[in-house]
């Protein structure tokens, strides 16, 4: 398969580590972008890693810069994989948390996308990781309010761009998954243990990423066996 450029957000841990290092080990060029980095991602030939807070839009400027000056002005996959949790009960919830979390799950995923579409040509697929909590209609849990109600911002957000681009043929799709064992869940439902690895999950989005578009735009997969 021929190399991609591809840009992964939130890779500091869990599914965005691990999609990473399956990326670039299977030969494709990665933009690994998070706060924290670690030695794996900084030392791996095919990996430049950007450290940097995706709330902050001039922070994000370091993104536009670096397609342009490193990749030739082109992306081909872009995964809106970072997320920020906060678990609190209704009542509790301060307008700074929604504010927080939207930021992140939101805003960003909004703003990098907008900076990296000028890049993207016909096959390309922007792939944004929901929430089960996201969906309509979906079981909900108490204290996560502003997470659940963010990952259901972004699907509409991917459907509305899958329209407004599908001339370009660039493809949007929202991946909604369920319950895997990172330190996200642990952190939502401490004790919990869910089914697959971020290892795993990493496998399935790895695949989906590359050949997703294929066969979707605009569309929701509910990637989950279990609940939560």
């Amino acid at each position: 398969m021929k190399s991609k450029n591809v840009i992964i957000t939130g890779t500091s841990r869990g599914i965005g580590f691990e999609l990473a290092l399956q990326f670039a080990n299977s030969g494709h060029q990665v933009l690994a972008i998070s706060r924290k980095t670690k030695k794996e991602l900084i030392e791996h030939q095919n990996i430049t890693c950007l450290s940097l807070d995706i709330s902050k839009s001039e922070d994000l400027n370091q993104v536009e810069s670096f397609i342009e000056n490193s990749w030739n002005n082109k992306v081909d996959i872009l995964i809106n994989n970072a997320g920020l949790l906060i678990n609190k009960p209704f009542e509790q919830l301060t307008t700074t948390d929604f504010e927080q979390v939207y930021k992140v799950n939101v805003f960003a995923v909004a703003e990098l996308t907008r900076i990296c579409i000028p890049f993207m040509n016909k096959g390309s697929h922007v792939v944004t990781v929901s929430s089960m909590g996201g969906i309509q209609g979906s079981m909900k849990f108490p204290g996560l309010a502003a997470y659940s109600s963010s990952k259901g911002a972004v699907i509409t957000l991917s459907e509305l761009l899958a329209e407004e681009y599908k001339e370009r043929g660039i493809a949007f799709n929202v991946l909604a998954l369920g319950a895997v064992n990172t330190e996200m869940l642990q952190e939502a439902f401490p004790g919990y243990e869910a089914p697959l690895s971020a290892k795993e999950m990493a496998n399935y989005i790895f695949d989906f990423s590359l050949n997703g578009n294929k066969y979707y735009n605009g569309k929701v997969l509910q990637v989950s066996s279990t609940t939560p």
